[in-house]
């Protein structure tokens, strides 16, 4: 018994772990469940509509991972710099990620205005009818045309989003993104389905309200911060001499930074190769799993932020040189992690029955939507564990072994066993589902070896 004290915390350390986590789960979960009502709204009007949808969504699914990429490795500095209470080297970690997140809004809005057609036709299966290709060709076109737009407050709303979940305002995330949420729900309804005496724009109108919802949810976070700037003090002076970081910090800074924007786009672009994989096994793949990512994106939330709480936890302590401390977190918030997932996973799969039947769609889509829920509820407690050792490992500044445990692993491992599976094999998509995602356990072998060797406590802005 005394044994497994050491893997579990006091009531003030859970709340204290939450306090930081809840409001984080909670944007999310907002930003999601509006995601999840979008998605069944714009599934009302047809299957090849929602599947043009889907597709479009794995592309700025990559830009919206390597945003995140781009302010997380000077997020790093700036977690322990606020732990050291440095407000000048925040100053510096935030305009480093203004300058980068910019270059890379600019990368996107260029990619997906001239190569946007050639990408949605990479996840057109040639077993389905020409007159279904052109139509999801068409709606996929029509909802990226517009809501590529929501790149830029996207962009620069998660540097304020970064920045400001430093300094342990969590609430404000949240806050802005509940403000954004019934706009975005009642301008859903209203362009898709035409009501209010608004026109009846299907998928464009999904596009338009997205657009909207993403420029409000930034503009509360932006304001927020100019406006407490006691709380904010990184800001004062931060777009005077907006291009002045100190040269030997911004080469430490591009030096984390670099690998975990690479690490993020190809880990992203790696996920969005394992949907292109199953989208040869034909449409009614691409819009089962769809739906079914819709939902356990949702539920998804949970680990994904306990897992970012970790990392800005353990990041202060690191910034702190309080290594022990940090240590002795890391035992007691790994298990959490797991646990709390695993409570959702269950409840997960009893929804994720149910859930499908909202879709205006085929039995048989309805049927392999649910089986893919079902597959990834069991395994969300296993990417729990996977998500908490990422995180980790980035706290401390090790972005080649963080590189090579994530988008590696993902490149060297899993993209090939689903290339393989899906082009070479004679199994069927339930087989190959089952095989790809538990694959991940080797993932989480890794993870283990990795935290126990403590490679990962580093103070790197002493």
């Amino acid at each position: 018994m005394h044994r497994f004290k050491a893997y579990m915390g006091t009531k003030d350390f859970y709340f204290h772990v939450l306090y930081i986590a809840i409001p984080m789960i909670i944007q999310n979960l907002i930003t999601n469940f509006v995601s999840l009502l979008d998605n069944i709204m714009v599934g009302q009007v047809g299957t090849l509509q929602m599947s043009g949808v889907s597709i479009v969504n794995q592309f700025v699914f990559v830009f919206n991972i390597t945003i995140f990429g781009s302010v997380s490795g000077a997020s790093i500095f700036g977690c322990q710099f606020f732990g050291q209470k440095n407000h000048e080297g925040q100053k510096y970690t935030f305009r480093f990620r203004l300058l980068f997140a910019s270059l890379i809004i600019l990368f996107g809005l260029f990619i997906f205005s001239i190569f946007g057609d050639s990408l949605i036709q990479l996840f057109l299966s040639k077993d389905d009818s020409l007159e279904m290709i052109t139509q999801t060709l068409q709606y996929g076109k029509e909802y990226l045309n517009i809501i590529l737009w929501s790149l830029i407050p996207f962009g620069i709303g998660q540097v304020y989003c970064s920045v400001i979940r430093e300094i342990k305002e969590t609430k404000i995330p949240m806050y802005a993104a509940m403000s954004a949420i019934g706009i975005n729900l009642v301008l859903d309804y209203a362009l898709i389905f035409g009501k209010f005496g608004l026109p009846q724009l299907g998928v464009a109108g999904a596009a338009i309200a997205t657009v909207i919802s993403k420029i409000i949810e930034a503009s509360v976070m932006i304001i927020w911060a100019h406006t407490h700037l006691e709380r904010n003090q990184y800001l004062i002076g931060a777009y005077r001499h907006l291009f002045h970081i100190p040269g030997n910090l911004a080469i430490q800074i591009l030096k984390k930074s670099f690998p975990l924007l690479m690490n993020e786009f190809l880990w992203s672009l790696g996920m969005s190769t394992i949907a292109q994989c199953y989208s040869v096994k034909g449409l009614e793949v691409v819009a089962a799993r769809n739906i079914a990512s819709t939902l356990t994106n949702l539920f998804g939330v949970i680990y994904i932020q306990l897992g970012s709480a970790t990392g800005i936890l353990i990041g202060t302590k690191l910034g702190a040189s309080l290594f022990e401390e940090a240590k002795d977190d890391v035992k007691k918030l790994m298990p959490f992690c797991c646990v709390i997932t695993t409570i959702f996973a269950l409840i997960l799969i009893p929804v994720g029955k149910i859930f499908p039947m909202m879709y205006q769609t085929t039995t048989t889509i309805k049927d392999l939507a649910t089986y893919f829920i079902i597959v990834q509820a069991l395994a969300m407690p296993l990417w729990s564990y996977v998500n908490a050792s990422y995180f980790i490992l980035r706290s401390g500044g090790k972005m080649g072994i963080t590189f090579l445990f994530d988008s590696g692993y993902t490149w060297i491992i899993l993209i090939p066993f689903a290339f393989y599976l899906t082009h070479f094999s004679l199994l069927n998509i339930h087989s190959i589902l089952i095989l790809v995602t538990f694959t991940d356990a080797i993932k989480a072998i890794l993870g283990y070896f990795l935290i126990k060797s403590e490679i990962w406590v580093n103070n790197i802005v002493d």
